[in-house]
Order: C-alpha cells, then structure tokens, then sequence
C-alpha cells in the first residue's frame, strides 16, 4: 500500500518546484531534433563536398596556404626582411640557400611570399566580410520590403536597388583607387576601398535568393501570426539565404585578394607592409621586369594566382552542393 504525499511537506515542495521549472517534453524533443537535423545537414554537406575532386584541391591548398601564413614567425626571422637585415646579396639567382632567389636587397624571395601570404589573405577574408556584409544587408532589406512593405517598403526597395545599380555600372578598380587615394594609405584603407566596391552582386544575388523564401507558405504564415519584419528577416528569411551568401563569399574573397593585388602594385597601398601585390610594385620599381630577374616577379603572381583559383574552385564545389541541378556538372 503507497504511503499518500503530504502537500505541506519540504520534499513535495522540492519536488513539484523542479516538475514546474523543468521545460516542456516537446520543447526538449523540438530542440533535439533541431540539433540533430543541423548535424545530418552538415554531415550531408560535408559528405557532397568530399565527392568533388576540384573542391578538396582548392579545400587543400588553402589549407596548406593558410598553415604557412600562420606558422611564418616560427620559420622566418623578420629581421631578414628589412633592408638593412637583408641575408642574402642583391638578385642572387635560385640556389639551395634561397630556393627562388632573393630581390634587390638581398632578401630572400621564397621568405617574402610566404610572409606576404599574412597580409593578402588578412585584406582579403577582412574586405571580404565588409562586402558580404553590406551586400547582404541591403539585398534582404530591398527583398522584404519590396515584397511585403507596402507602397513605402517599395519605394525603400527601390532607392536601394538604383544605389546598387549606381556602384555596379561604376568601374570597380577606378572607384576603389579613388577612395584608396583620398583616404590615410594603409592596410585598413585598402580593405574599406575593397569592401565598399564589390558588394553590388551579393546584393542583387541575395534579393533573387529572398524574393523566392519571401512568397514561401511558412513565411506568409508567420506574417498571418503577427510576425513583424525584424522577425521574418531575422528568423525566416537571412538563414535560407546564407548557403547562397556562403558560395558567394568564396567566390568573393578571390576577388578581393587580386584586388589587394592591383591596388598594392599600384602604389596605393602601404609601402611598410609586405604583400604580394607590394612585392609585384617593388619588383616593377627595382626595374626587375627589364633586367629579366624572373624569380623575382613570377612567385608573388604565382601565389596569386593559386590562391585565387584555390578560392573559386572551393566556390564552385559549394555551390554545386547547395544547388543540386550543379552536382553533375562538377
């Protein structure tokens, strides 16, 4: 025979306070299918990208890229890079004791690329990030409103849409040498002047993308509920659009790391840093073109190169996981 609760006893209080605190079976059910359908769709992305041969190449490139530009301080005595700790004698062909040579100063070359690769990389993913960002921002807003604000949110959606026209017909280099210029010379400028120039085509490609998950069921029902427009961009739309924003990223960082490049060989960028792009300057300006000192001109284009042909490969291998009618064709 059960012994009855007394209800004035500590123990039931104790009890029934955790019963009321803990939340909701469904809740915890809800949440761990949430998790467990986000694994299965990683594993699944995951699993797509390692069938695309020319994606792993670029993946591993990258990674060994990478690897090097953060691991350079333990191999590289920055003391060898300046002028006057110069190592080496000036134009010194490929030899064992510098595998490409070494430059004017005597520096060695192979020790400049890789310390480059710090600098190029950085403006690169930083510029990157400032242009996904602004484009992004702009494409959800003028694809909300412009399909969900009203005689108002149309009119926002299509005074965003002629400024993006107005940057997109713009030469990008021009506009970003201008702002280079008028701007303090430095790594950060190069970056703003970047950012501010490449963003354009995220920004139509992100309108696209939410104009489509705005005429979904789901978000439309939300709305029916009382959704504001902070939620359904919040919660609805910006997280079916960021795979598209993902491929786009990669493909935009090849962009903007031969746009450091062209900026930096130029002159617009600072001359104290080393890059690869300052390195093509420096060799141009040392008159290496003319005297045929290939080793020092051929390496720094050559990494980017790699780096940019690694990035959109990877792109590419996103892309054609996200959009299935692209799997075949990879």
């Amino acid at each position: 025979m059960s012994t009855p609760v007394d209800p004035n006893s500590e123990k039931h209080h104790q009890t029934q306070s955790t019963i009321d605190d803990s939340p909701p079976i469904s809740a915890l059910s809800a949440r761990r299918l949430a998790r467990r359908r986000r694994g299965e769709a990683l594993r699944r992305f995951a699993r797509d990208y390692a069938r695309n041969r020319a994606g792993i190449f670029g993946l591993a490139s990258l990674l060994t890229i990478g690897l090097l530009a953060l691991t350079a301080p333990l191999f590289i005595d920055q003391a060898h890079l300046t002028i006057t700790g110069a190592p080496g004698e000036s134009y010194q062909p490929p030899s064992w004791q510098y595998p490409l040579g070494t430059d004017n100063f005597g520096r060695s070359v192979l020790d400049l690329v890789i310390w480059g690769a710090r600098v190029s990389l950085t403006v690169g993913l930083l510029a990157t990030f400032v242009s996904v960002t602004l484009g992004t921002l702009v494409g959800v807003t003028a694809g909300h409103f412009g399909s969900s604000g009203g005689l108002g949110g149309r009119v926002v959606s299509t005074v965003l849409m002629r400024i993006t026209d107005w940057f997109l017909v713009l030469p990008t280099l021009v506009l970003a040498v201008a702002l280079a210029a008028v701007l303090p010379r430095g790594t950060g400028t190069i970056i703003i002047a970047i950012g501010l120039t490449v963003w354009p085509p995220t920004a139509r490609l992100v309108r696209a993308q939410t104009l489509a998950v705005e005429a979904r069921p789901y978000v439309e029902r939300a709305r029916a509920l009382g959704g504001g427009h902070a939620h359904v961009m919040g919660w609805h739309v910006l997280p079916n659009v960021m795979p598209v924003v993902l491929a786009q990223t990669t493909l935009l960082v090849a962009t903007s790391i031969i746009a450091e490049s062209t900026l930096a060989f130029l002159g617009m960028g600072d001359p104290t840093t080393i890059s690869w792009g300052g390195i093509l300057e420096a060799a141009r300006t040392a008159g290496a073109i003319s005297a045929g000192i290939w080793w020092y001109m051929i390496p720094p284009g050559l990494a980017i190169a790699v780096v940019a042909l690694s990035f959109t490969l990877c792109g590419r291998a996103v892309e054609s996981v996200i959009n299935p009618r692209l799997r075949g064709q990879s």
